[in-house]
């Protein structure tokens, strides 16, 4: 396998009206063997990305590295990369064996070790019942199958996987999801996979990209990027929900801040760093995830939405924001997204337990997590403060 480095990589497309700046001055390294998955909302440029690593579209300037070689001028079948495509693009007129075969014939790849390393895949995917059938008699799981198992046999240095899930239903999305896995740790491949599923970037890669605009909004690994988003866009980008976000100002008394808003005044613990310091007056931007934010009946102070903790809740760092209207439930069997709104018009989202017995128009006690809120500057790609 290999590692790829892109370096200060742009690629531009011209229409009859203007120029479309799809990856602007990229910079990005993947390791050998590592799993990275670039993740951002449509247009962003992940699948530029992907094409431009194939060979299949010129990048404009910068310079693109597998392993210790320059591919800026190399030609796609000549870079030992694997695509997969979105639309799995099979041969319809052959048959899964000869999908499979195809890329080793083109090799020149002695017939002996094309049936044994077909035959290897074809075990490996579970596809061996389907090798004399032709795609049109395939469901969408046995043709993505093909389409990987067209990709494994030819061992490439690099995988590249174009939203090769997106196609499938939930179930099915799910197994692959294991089995790209399952096929990650058995090969030591270096892959890089393109999603605009948040929850499947989470879940599959060892580090995540998130990408706006054709530039690295953050990289790292998946847990780091969700627990602390570089600014307001990562922030609202994963999670599902999306996280609250409020605006509101910093009142600072020379030694503790606090966040005002029509919520009310929330304090907000200390920046580990003195440059990042909150000044009195500055407009801020508060988001918290609703996993960190509780429903709680005015009555009984008792708190149904919240999961076990190891603390009491007089010890956790809870504060109560008001009382609350239900405006509608989304029950999801295991949970339920609840969303509430202040009578200024103010509206938050709660993740609630399966059990929490809240209905429309209901009142709730709101309380926040403020251990686990971030402060942003004011905008649609505010950094995070402190």
């Amino acid at each position: 396998m290999a590692s790829v480095t892109l370096e200060s990589v742009s690629k531009s497309f011209r229409t009859k009206r203007d120029e479309v700046r799809a990856v602007c001055g990229l910079n990005l390294h993947v390791a050998d063997r590592e799993f990275v998955v670039l993740v951002g909302p449509s247009g962003c440029g992940k699948t530029t990305t992907l094409r431009l690593i194939a060979g299949l579209d010129e990048l404009d300037a910068g310079t693109i590295r597998i392993g210790d070689r320059v591919v800026n001028r190399v030609e796609p079948k000549d870079r030992d990369v694997a695509m997969v495509f979105q639309s799995y693009a099979l041969y319809p007129h052959m048959t899964v064996h000869k999908n499979l075969a195809f890329g080793l014939k083109m090799r020149r790849v002695p017939r002996a070790d094309i049936q044994q390393r077909v035959a290897a895949v074809a075990q490996r995917l579970d596809i061996e019942a389907l090798l004399d059938r032709k795609p049109a008699a395939l469901s969408g799981g046995e043709q993505q199958r093909v389409a990987l198992g067209r990709a494994i046999v030819r061992t490439p240095n690099v995988f590249l996987l174009d939203e090769p899930l997106s196609n499938l239903d939930a179930r099915l999305r799910l197994q692959m999801r294991m089995e790209l896995k399952t096929l990650h740790r058995d090969l030591n491949a270096t892959i890089i996979h393109v999603t605009h599923d948040q929850e499947e970037a989470m879940t599959l890669g060892n580090r995540i990209v998130v990408l706006k605009g054709g530039t690295v909004q953050q990289c790292g690994p998946p847990l780091d990027v969700y627990d602390a988003p570089a600014n307001r866009f990562v922030a609202g980008f994963l999670g599902t929900p999306p996280m609250n976000f409020v605006d509101g100002k910093i009142m600072h008394d020379g030694t503790a801040a606090t966040f005002a808003s029509p919520l009310g005044q929330l304090p907000l613990p200390a920046p580990p760093r003195p440059e990042g310091g909150f000044r009195d007056g500055q407009s801020v931007v508060l988001g918290v995830r609703p996993e960190h934010v509780r429903l709680m009946p005015p009555a009984t102070g008792h708190a149904p939405s919240a999961t076990p903790d190891a603390l009491p809740l007089a010890e956790q760092p809870w504060v109560g924001i008001g009382v609350m209207r239900v405006l509608f439930v989304e029950p999801l069997g295991h949970s339920k997204n609840v969303h509430v709104v202040t009578g200024s018009g103010e509206r938050l989202t709660a993740c609630a337990t399966a059990g929490t017995a809240v209905r429309p128009e209901d009142t709730v006690t709101v309380s926040i997590d403020t251990a686990h809120c971030h402060v942003f500057e004011p905008g649609e790609n505010g950094r995070r403060l402190g």
